[in-house]
């Protein structure tokens, strides 16, 4: 086979020209402004950890579960002021691996990354359950037909891959309608229940304990802002409107949480949630009747759709991020030249969570989804403590910066550290397992990954 003069003589043309195809191809296409990119960040947060695991953390926590929602938002919002700083110093689609490299070195940078495409492809395949739950459990008892709620799930996963493939505007467009819905359901909850408290005590508690592990995996719940960074390079304004888009986003879904948790306690109690496939449309039965459980079952299948769908679509920017900086296959990086989208990584995100969506329950994928979290926010704290005291980045100006701060000690970060390692304390022993292992296997792809190269 013919060589290119001067190049590598181990290496034959077609991979030259196929690399450089590669580099000339089509760029992100910048399409979302701040309403979409906060709605974007609300639709994901706003999905199964609110419809679906509110019964799981009412069984743990008890008639105290409003409380673990409070305090399973307290990293999310630290962490993501945290997020908001980065993602002004660095609007790059490859959001945390980008950050970390900044901050500390390419390997952490890289096993973080490893940490987030897995959390994402198991986060989605959670999610997606939890809409099969749903449906499966609305088919049942609208027609008494048995529907796989695994079956359902996969198609869930295919079909939003499918729509990811239109292109980001679209998403978008999608997105934005889909929240609006889910947003509405919990507005229902709230409004309806006013009228319906009933005499029990929301401040009685299971366990000090049973809060704190609940709060553990709420925490999933909040899950999704962290995507927003990843759209960066698909944002007309990223230096302004990611930071705007996190915090926004982070705020309005803790405030939806707690009133609606606070709202079903106060209704039905922690025993009726505990024991239901579809505990807020058991509020809905109590306050409305019928209809208004058929009616949030609906809302419920929009906000899991939601969620689902923008999980991929976060998962598959970080893996084409990553691969602009050579730490991943450069194939991940191939956009369609017709919708402008990373079209392999939305397929290889789909393909994976949809396998993934047939192992494990719901509450367990969600709690080791939760670990992987934690050792990312963690690092991302970090990575802004270590950044203000980085010459060339602690005198920026025109950038967000974290309220609080010692002197040049940003006091928020080091509370997002502290908030999630006490949370991760509250996690079983089975998931520190586990969570050790998928970092185990992150070092071992890491060092294949780079005797590949």
């Amino acid at each position: 086979m013919a060589k290119i003069a001067g190049s590598n003589p181990a290496r034959p043309t077609y991979l030259f020209i196929y690399v450089n195809k590669i580099k000339s191809m089509e760029k992100l296409k910048r399409e979302l402004g701040l309403f979409k990119l906060t709605a974007i960040g609300i639709g994901i947060i706003v999905g199964v950890g609110i419809y679906v695991l509110i019964g799981k953390g009412a069984e743990i926590a008890g008639n105290a579960l409003w409380i673990s929602f409070l305090i399973a938002s307290l990293p999310a919002i630290f962490t993501g002021l945290s997020y908001a700083e980065l993602s002004s110093l660095f609007p790059k689609s490859g959001a945390e691996y980008v950050y970390i490299s900044n901050a500390f070195n390419n390997k952490l940078a890289w096993i973080v990354g490893w940490l987030i495409i897995f959390s994402g492809i198991l986060g989605a395949a959670t999610v997606a359950s939890g809409f099969g739950n749903v449906f499966s459990s609305f088919v049942y008892d609208m027609f008494s037909i048995y529907i796989s709620s695994q079956i359902v799930a996969t198609i869930l996963i295919l079909f939003c891959g499918a729509i990811l493939l239109l292109g980001v505007r679209e998403s978008a467009i999608l997105t934005a309608v889909a929240t609006l819905i889910s947003i509405l359901g919990l507005l229902i909850i709230i409004f309806s229940s006013i009228p319906n408290f009933r005499s029990f005590n929301i401040f009685e508690v299971k366990s000090i304990s049973g809060i704190f592990e609940a709060s553990a995996l709420i925490f999933f719940a909040f899950i999704g802002f962290e995507t927003i960074p990843r759209l960066s390079e698909e944002s007309k304004n990223p230096k302004k409107d990611i930071p705007k888009a996190i915090i926004l986003s982070i705020l309005i879904s803790a405030i939806l949480y707690s009133l609606v948790a606070f709202s079903s306690i106060s209704v039905v109690g922690w025993k009726r949630l505990a024991n239901s496939q579809n505990p807020l449309g058991e509020v809905a039965l109590y306050n409305l009747g019928n209809t208004g459980m058929v009616l949030l079952s609906l809302f419920a299948l929009f906000a899991t759709f939601t969620t689902t769908f923008v999980i991929l679509l976060g998962t598959s920017r970080i893996i084409y991020g990553i691969s602009e900086y050579h730490a991943l296959p450069k194939i991940f990086i191939s956009i369609s030249k017709k919708s402008h989208v990373p079209w392999v990584s939305i397929v290889f995100v789909a393909i994976m969570s949809s396998l993934f969506s047939f192992f494990g329950k719901i509450a367990f994928n969600a709690y080791l989804t939760d670990f992987t979290i934690f050792l990312t926010f963690i690092l991302i704290n970090l990575s802004v403590i270590k950044l203000r005291f980085v010459k060339k980045y602690a005198h920026l100006k025109n950038i967000f910066r974290t309220p609080i701060n010692l002197k040049r000690f940003p006091i928020i970060p080091f509370l997002g550290i502290l908030s999630c390692l006490f949370l991760i304390m509250y996690t079983k022993i089975e998931i520190w397992i586990y969570g050790i292992g998928i970092v185990m296997i992150g070092f071992i792809l890491y060092h294949l990954n780079k005797q590949l190269k």
